[in-house]
């Protein structure tokens, strides 16, 4: 599939849109009961196993634009960095252009993320109402609250995830002499995801805890940032305050790793068979 020169900025944009929306969409539960375990209300709560589509319109709306910013980056970068490098490959290269493609989705992700996760714990009944409410605490920084710790969340997930996903694809091509279908390369995004998504779950804590804290009128914020906020979970919760939502983070990402990268290069062997690129 393809040639040389990498997968099109275009093709890339639109097959990580199609996998993104077909992730968010068919897992919204299990996000929804991983944002309640890792409030600071407590999983029951927050709603427990009730209304587990709560923010469902809110993920989808941001999942394509999200997906493709990510994949139309990384690939982009991949191939520049690919280039730079003599044409050789080099684990580093695929760590490198992921986290630039979590830096760029994560202008989308971030305030989608912010009005779900406000939603998927009750806090509003609306997409609407979630969105006017945001915006009146802040206007547009609002919505960015966590950026940098999501982002600090996503680059060593993408450090961790990719540069496994490509050399599991490369060994696994090269042990049956042709190139991985999309089931195979979406259980090797699977495993990848999964290895990723574990270690980095403190840092997936942290961030929940900023986006979800609701700062009385003259009263300080209690979660400042990333360490800051670390550290108060493990004063207060301990280790395993860490690793809240761990169950439900992995098995969200290890289903969703198969069905994202199996849609993402399913889409990308339909959308080079029309002959466009």
């Amino acid at each position: 599939m393809g040639d040389e020169g990498g997968v099109p900025f275009t093709l890339a944009l639109i097959a990580g849109g199609i996998a993104g929306t077909t992730v968010d969409v068919a897992l919204h539960p299990l996000d929804t009961f991983r944002t309640r375990l890792q409030s600071t209300e407590g999983f029951w709560a927050a709603g427990g196993f009730r209304g587990a589509y709560k923010g469902l319109f809110s993920a989808a709306l941001g999942s394509a634009p999200g997906a493709a910013m990510f994949f139309s980056t990384y690939e982009t970068a991949k191939k520049v960095s690919k280039r730079f490098s003599g044409d050789q490959e080099h684990w580093t290269q695929h760590a490198g252009a992921s986290s630039c493609g979590e830096v760029m989705a994560c202008l989308v992700r971030v305030p989608t993320a912010v009005v779900t996760q406000n939603m998927q714990v009750g806090r509003y009944a609306t997409f609407n109402e979630a969105v006017s409410s945001t915006w009146k605490q802040g206007g547009i920084r609002s919505f960015y609250v966590g950026y940098g710790t999501t982002v600090m969340r996503e680059i060593p997930f993408s450090f961790i995830q990719f540069p496994i996903y490509e050399q599991f694809k490369k060994t696994w091509s090269a042990w049956q002499g042709r190139e991985t279908n999309p089931v195979q390369g979406a259980a090797c995004g699977s495993v990848a995801g999964a290895i990723a998504g574990g270690l980095t779950t403190p840092l997936d804590v942290a961030k929940t805890r900023i986006m979800l804290e609701k700062v009385e009128e003259g009263a300080a914020k209690r979660y400042t940032g990333t360490s800051q906020t670390l550290k108060i979970i493990h004063a207060e919760e301990g280790v395993a305050g860490l690793f809240k939502g761990l169950s439900p983070r992995v098995t969200w990402i290890t289903i969703g790793g198969f069905i994202f990268f199996g849609a993402y290069e399913g889409a990308q062997k339909a959308l080079w068979k029309t002959g466009v690129w």
